[in-house]
C-alpha cells in the first residue's frame, strides 16, 4: 500500500517549488520520476497526488518522456515543441500543486497553484531562453548538451526534492532568481522562439 505524505507547510513548500521548476523543464520526466520514487516505497505522496504512483501514468509519463528525450534534441524541431509545451507544463504544473496541497485551506490551495504554475514557466522560459540562444548555432551539438542538461536537472531536482526538499527548494528558488533578473533577455527568446516556430510551421 502506497504511504500518504504528511509533512510540515514549510517542507510541502519547498518540495513544491522544487518539483514544479523541475516540470517546467521537463514536466515528462518529473512525473515519471515521483511516479517511480512512489511506487517502490521510496516517497509518501499527498492523498492528491496518489494517481502519479499508478502504473498507466509511469508508463505513460515514461512514454512521453523517450519521446521527448529525442524531439528536443533536434534543431529547429525543438522550436516547435517547446512552444507547444508552454501550454502543456505550466497548466500541468499548476495542477500537480492544486492536488499535493487538497489538505488546505482553498484560498492557501490557489495560492499554491498559482505559485506551481508560475514557477514552471519561469523555468520554462529559461529553457526557452537557452535554446533560443544555442538554436541559431549551425552545428547539433550545443542543442543536444543543453537537452541532457535540461533532463539532468529536472530528474536531479524532482529526485533531491524527495530527499531534501529544502536544499532543492532553495536551489530551484535560485534559479528562479536568476532567470528573472534575466527577464528582458528571455522576452526576446521566448518572442524568438514562436517566431522560429512559426517559420518552420510555414515551410
Amino acid at each position: 500500500m502506497l504511504d500518504v505524505l504528511k509533512i510540515p507547510s514549510s517542507e510541502l513548500l519547498s518540495l513544491l517549488v522544487a518539483v514544479s521548476f523541475a516540470a517546467g523543464l521537463n514536466l515528462y520526466a518529473t512525473v515519471a520520476v515521483l511516479g517511480l520514487l512512489a511506487r517502490f516505497g521510496h516517497l509518501p505522496l499527498p492523498p492528491g497526488l496518489l494517481p502519479l504512483a499508478g502504473w498507466p501514468v509511469i508508463a505513460c509519463s515514461g512514454a512521453l518522456f523517450v519521446i521527448e528525450f529525442f524531439a528536443d534534441k533536434i534543431p529547429a524541431f525543438d522550436l516547435i515543441w517547446n512552444a507547444l509545451h508552454t501550454f502543456i507544463r505550466v497548466p500541468v504544473a499548476g495542477l500537480l500543486a492544486y492536488q499535493a496541497t487538497r489538505q488546505l485551506s482553498p484560498e492557501h490551495q490557489l495560492l499554491a497553484t498559482i505559485l506551481g504554475a508560475g514557477i514552471a514557466l519561469i523555468a520554462h522560459a529559461g529553457k526557452t531562453g537557452a535554446r533560443a540562444a544555442v538554436t541559431p548555432s549551425p552545428e547539433p551539438f550545443s542543442n543536444i548538451i543543453l537537452s541532457l542538461g535540461e533532463d539532468a536537472v529536472a530528474i536531479g531536482l524532482t529526485w533531491m526534492a524527495t530527499r531534501h526538499p529544502y536544499v532543492a527548494g532553495g536551489l530551484a528558488t535560485a534559479l528562479v532568481v536568476i532567470i528573472v533578473l534575466l527577464t528582458r533577455w528571455v522576452i526576446r527568446a521566448m518572442r524568438a522562439l514562436f517566431r522560429g516556430a512559426g517559420r518552420e510551421f510555414a515551410g
